[in-house]
């Protein structure tokens, strides 16, 4: 009889049955398979809030499955990811296998490699408890909120909505800093900046204040800037005081679940969901030629920036062998992890030090090479010796005026000869300054007089609201990506090219949850009840307890808000477009239906007509009529240019006019793809004959 190793993903059973051999059968649960039931509550609130759980409908003939090999088995251990949402997806397991949760049938692998699968069976525990109620009370929370708040939402605002115990609160930052956004008053300033020369080297220095030490702040208009122009008039400008230093730049630490997401999304534009899973299939395992089905990086779902010793010498001696020994730092660097970090598993890293990206480069698709090669180079930089750079600030004295200008220049490249950290603000960028000494005469260039105005803050973007949710506390790592595409998709926010906007609808919402669940919807509040789950997970309070001080708060509100909401329905603002309704002549609204936006006319039911959305006005103008064309979206979501002048110009293709005809059958060609366009006549000889396009002249 063999033994029963039961893990959670189907891409993990060929990488361990590897290591493993024969002696192990190994199953895969495909995630969870019990789960509260869809159609009620699930939780018992009069009974120490029981859960109800069910087996998963889509589960049964997969439990059936497992609980034969399991009886075919002379053990069966519980593989699952190893963090709190596996721990309670193998105390399902245990139950519906009638498991003892008392044996040691726990095994947990923080890597899916030789040493990594072994270390995890060769230490073998006892199911977590502790961490078992701690899902659990996350489970019942988020039930109890998504359950009691979504329906009230259906009755008082539209149906299909959704609230959330943490979703709402990520909602609610955007939506805040939208209305600072709105309440910003722009102030006007000015500045003064001197282009001059040293020798034949210019560079730029900016006016910091008077020579009897007074600081100019702003200076407030245009007038008080060209006095100041008009003072410095035949000035001679003079280098009056030298600062040389040294600073040293350390590398970022290795990455965890949050950081991953904000650097993935600066520099490969990749979505939260998409990196994380993107991050899974390495995690799990790629099949490389030589060595078989390998896991690349350690697992994903960490808010840890421990390394173990291991890897640690592995880094060593890979940057001493490439980059040589003055590539290491003088003595080891630890990262600290910050407070309530759960601290079970290592920092993400690669498994293998020595599969260096190019290595892999062939076995990995596209996205798995650049996230790899992200996650690798991170980790080596973060291994190596910091960035010294010199310094320099020069005051420059002009009248009765001071300048200043500053500048490095690299004396030791160190770790960024490898890696930068991507930025989400773009600051002014330090250039080299020329030589000079203290007494030298520069050459004016240029003086030049600057109006600026004040900016409000910038709107979040996904990297920098999972930075906001992870400083603040909010949610856990892994659940940022589900978070932001649920809110997305629920049309509470939209991108404005890379930022979140909150839409009308996602701000009603918010009003609305903030008026009557003000505390439940609380950053503070949202963050001491992870803190709490973190405590239960612990074993350090009672997770009944405290659901239970949480739904006595919620419950209270809850009435108040059916009581004082009784028979009333939230109005939503509709956005009014300039285009007008052919058939009425009324302005059109934009709508949100099961494709996306689209045009409705206001006068609903009395006029009940619907047209795409224009998206993108194109350059090339129709080539019917000469007016504009735009970039639509047709009801079943597909794209076509059309003519902006529709209905009286009945224009529309699948792609952006050339401006040319075909030669063939006098009809419009389109651009296709390489640089090559067809004819957009399907009927035409030229679209029958087989992979024949019809080039630009």
């Amino acid at each position: 009889m063999s033994k029963l190793l039961i893990v959670e993903s189907p891409t993990k059973v060929k990488s361990i049955n590897k290591y493993l051999g024969s002696d192990y059968r190994v199953m895969a649960s495909m995630g969870h398979i019990r789960d509260l039931p869809k159609s009620k509550l699930g939780v018992d609130v009069e009974n120490n809030f029981e859960p109800q759980y069910i087996n998963m409908p889509d589960k049964k003939d997969l439990i059936k499955q497992l609980k034969q090999a399991a009886a075919e088995s002379e053990q069966v251990f519980l593989a699952t990811d190893p963090d709190r949402e596996g721990e309670a997806i193998s105390w399902h397991l245990a139950q519906i296998l009638a498991l003892d949760i008392n044996e040691a049938n726990r095994v947990t692998f923080n890597e899916i490699t030789k040493s990594g699968v072994m270390a995890g069976i060769k230490a073998p525990r006892k199911l977590n408890l502790d961490l078992v109620d701690a899902q659990q009370a996350r489970r019942v929370l988020d039930r109890i909120v998504g359950y009691k708040l979504s329906p009230f939402l259906w009755k008082k605002v539209k149906s299909g909505l959704s609230a959330g115990r943490v979703q709402t609160v990520a909602l609610r930052l955007i939506v805040e800093r939208e209305r600072e956004i709105e309440a910003f008053v722009t102030e006007e300033y000015w500045t003064v900046d001197a282009k001059l020369a040293a020798g034949k080297k210019t560079f730029m220095a900016k006016l910091y204040g008077t020579a009897d030490g007074e600081k100019i702040e702003n200076i407030p208009n245009g007038e008080e800037a060209q006095k100041i122009i008009n003072a410095l008039d035949n000035a001679v400008y003079t280098v009056s005081k030298i600062k040389k230093g040294e600073r040293n730049r350390q590398p970022a630490p290795p990455f965890i679940t949050s950081t991953l997401q904000q650097e993935a999304s600066r520099k490969l534009g990749f979505t939260g969901q998409r990196t994380m899973r993107i991050a899974q299939q390495l995690y799990e395992g790629v099949d490389i030629p030589g060595t078989g089905v390998t896991g690349l990086i350690t697992y994903m779902r960490t808010d840890s920036l421990r390394i173990s010793e291991e890897a640690r010498a592995a880094a060593k001696g890979y940057i001493s062998s490439r980059y040589g020994e003055k590539y290491l730092p003088a003595s080891p660097r630890y990262f600290k992890t910050k407070n309530g970090a759960q601290d079970a598993h290592e920092a993400i890293r690669p498994t293998v030090i020595s599969l260096s990206p190019e290595e892999v480069k062939d076995s990995l698709t596209s996205e798995q090479y650049k996230l790899y090669k992200l996650i690798w180079e991170r980790f080596i930089a973060s291994m190596m010796a910091a960035c010294v750079q010199n310094t320099v600030n020069v005051d420059i004295t002009a009248a009765d005026y001071i300048f200043k200008a500053s500048g490095y220049s690299v004396r030791f490249d160190g770790f960024t000869v490898l890696y930068e950290e991507g930025r989400d603000d773009v600051g002014e960028k330090e250039v080299a300054l020329p030589d000079m000494n203290v007494g030298d005469v520069l050459k004016l260039r240029e003086l030049t007089p600057n109006q600026h105005f004040t900016q409000p803050p910038p709107r979040y973007t996904e990297p920098t609201l999972i930075k906001a949710l992870d400083d603040n506390g909010i949610g856990r790592p892994s659940t940022y990506a589900p978070i932001i595409s649920n809110i997305l998709n629920r049309d509470y926010i939209e991108r404005v090219k890379k930022t979140l906007k909150p839409t009308n609808l996602g701000m009603v919402v918010v009003d609305l949850m903030v008026e009557y669940f003000k505390r439940i919807f609380d950053v503070k509040f949202t963050a001491g009840l992870e803190e709490k789950l973190d405590k239960i997970g612990a074993g350090d309070i009672n997770w009944i307890d405290t659901i239970a001080q949480f739904y006595q708060d919620f419950d209270k509100h809850y009435k108040k808000a059916e009581e004082s909401l009784d028979g009333k329905r939230v109005k939503v603002p509709v956005m009014e477009t300039e285009i007008l309704c052919e058939k009425c002549g009324s302005k059109m609204v934009i709508k949100s239906g099961r494709f996306g936006k689209f045009l409705a006319c206001p006068n609903y039911p009395t006029c009940k007509n619907t047209k795409p959305m224009p998206e993108d006005e194109v350059k090339q103008p129709c080539p019917k009529c000469g007016e504009k064309l735009l970039k639509k979206v047709s009801k079943k979501g597909k794209k076509f240019y059309g003519c902006s002048n529709y209905p009286k110009c009945d224009f529309a293709s699948p792609g952006i006019p050339t401006g040319e005809k075909c030669p063939e059958c006098g009809d419009y060609l389109i651009a296709g793809i390489r640089g090559r366009s067809y004819c957009m006549n399907s009927n035409c000889p030229t679209r029958q004959k087989k992979g024949s396009k019809t080039k630009e002249k």
